[in-house]
């Protein structure tokens, strides 16, 4: 049996290896490099655009569990990720072009993936398809998409700018991660003291942006997750200080005390030749960001080879078309997977992936679809694709609030949380002891 895959991020690829590593045959449509949307670069498979961090890597925290469950349940990506990781303290951040490259070795080499560069500009007619094209579907297909699901939803996502590691100022900076974690030096801090950060912040919230066009640029809609720094900014003086600027767990070497404020730099690649400034996605015109961003310590003479971008992203009202097979409703050979579903993160989006992949050939197999126990990661976030939204359907990631609760309740959200992952696993095994993940 085959079946079509359009896209191949990180989604569409997570979907191609399922469905080929159970026995069935893949057509993976991609259009790159032949065309690129605004935000992409690298003609590879899976290209991390925002980050390169996959957030948290612990089991007791909902991105950790998010991963360790799709391992379990034979994932691509999470071992490419673990492969290629660069230090990030508590967090799974990996060497973008490696962890690409990585993924696309393996989608080419396997024997049941046929891929074909071209631009898919429309839905192909009886075959069973998973779409996977991303926020950043192409204008054809979108609207084909648009069209049979009965409109989309747009939002704006932002990326972070990307500086040298030579071009830094190390007099001024410190390595350490927070309340020492990883190996203490896994992250580049910029301390600020409260004349400076108050320097930085006015200067940040009066800056010149850059256009945005198809929207309403008065009010554009952006995720929280990837909020620009200058949005955030004009929330209070002091919001991005309890934000990506917060100075806990950090103590400033040259002064002995906790700074006011402190940005921090995250490897981007394995050989710290780059890094990435953590929480600075941003839509400042490029002249801006160099003025702006130069007034922190340590940066005064950086030099940037990715500035900041902000580009319109398109979601689905997932739960009036999906459900949380991640099938259509409308047309049953059609499923959909990636941030297109309204998940937010490269892991969450990869998760959908795998679902969507696995029933896709469940489906041409004419087996019962997959729907994991709600009490798991992977389930919950599908569970939110189908019901979630309560009328103002949003992107959402991982997190233990959409899990149904401990009862009893425990108070300790330490101690809650490791309840919360105990039982995913638990429940996790059994479903998969029962048969039912084949």
């Amino acid at each position: 049996m085959r079946i079509t895959v359009i896209g191949a991020g990180l989604a569409g690829c997570e979907a191609a290896w399922q469905i080929a590593e159970n026995g069935g045959e893949v057509d993976l449509i991609e259009m790159k490099p032949e065309k690129y949307t605004p935000a992409h670069k690298n003609p590879d498979f899976a290209e991390l655009i925002c980050s390169n961090s996959l957030k948290a890597e612990r089991t007791d925290s909902a991105a950790g569990l998010l991963k360790e469950e799709m391992h379990r349940m034979g994932s691509l990506l999470v071992p490419c990720a673990l492969q290629t990781r660069v230090p990030a303290g508590g967090a799974l951040a990996v060497d973008r072009t490696k962890f690409s490259a990585m993924v696309t070795e393996k989608i080419h080499s396997h024997p049941n993936i046929h891929c074909t560069v071209r631009e898919c500009d429309k839905i192909p007619a009886e075959e069973i398809v998973v779409i996977a094209t991303g926020p950043l579907t192409s204008d054809a297909l979108a609207a084909e998409i648009a069209k049979l699901c009965g409109g989309g939803l747009r939002f704006y996502d932002a990326a972070a700018p990307i500086v040298t590691a030579e071009s830094l100022d190390r007099s001024k900076i410190f390595a350490a991660s927070r309340y020492g974690k990883g190996d203490g030096e896994d992250y580049l801090n910029c301390p600020m003291n409260q004349e400076e950060y108050e320097r930085f912040y006015t200067e940040l919230v009066n800056a010149e942006r850059a256009p945005l066009h198809g929207c309403d640029v008065r009010d554009p809609k952006v995720y929280e997750g990837c909020m620009p720094v200058e949005v955030m900014a004009q929330r209070g003086a002091d919001t991005m200080r309890f934000g990506p600027l917060k100075p806990v767990g950090l103590r400033d070497p040259r002064t002995g005390h906790r700074p006011w404020a402190v940005v921090q730099l995250r490897r981007e690649d394995a050989a710290g030749t780059l890094y990435n400034l953590v929480g600075f996605q941003t839509n400042l015109k490029f002249g801006e960001q160099k003025r702006v961003f130069g007034l922190i310590p340590g940066l005064e003479h950086a030099e940037f080879t990715r500035y900041g971008v902000m580009h319109r992203n398109t979601f689905l009202n997932a739960p009036a078309v999906l459900d949380s097979t991640f099938q259509l409703r409308r047309d049953p050979r059609l499923f959909f997977a990636g941030q297109m579903t309204g998940v937010e993160g490269y892991m969450e989006s990869a998760s959908s992936g795998l679902l969507a992949g696995r029933n896709a050939l469940r489906f041409a197999q004419g087996l019962p679809l997959l729907t994991l126990p709600e009490t798991t990661m992977t389930g919950a976030l599908a569970h939110w694709v189908q019901f979630g939204g309560a009328g103002d359907y949003q992107p959402l990631g991982a997190n233990f609030g959409m899990m149904p609760p401990i009862e009893p309740h425990i108070r300790d959200k330490r101690e809650r949380y490791a309840a919360f992952s105990e039982r995913a696993l638990r429940d996790l095994a059994d479903f998969v002891a029962a048969g039912s993940w084949k």
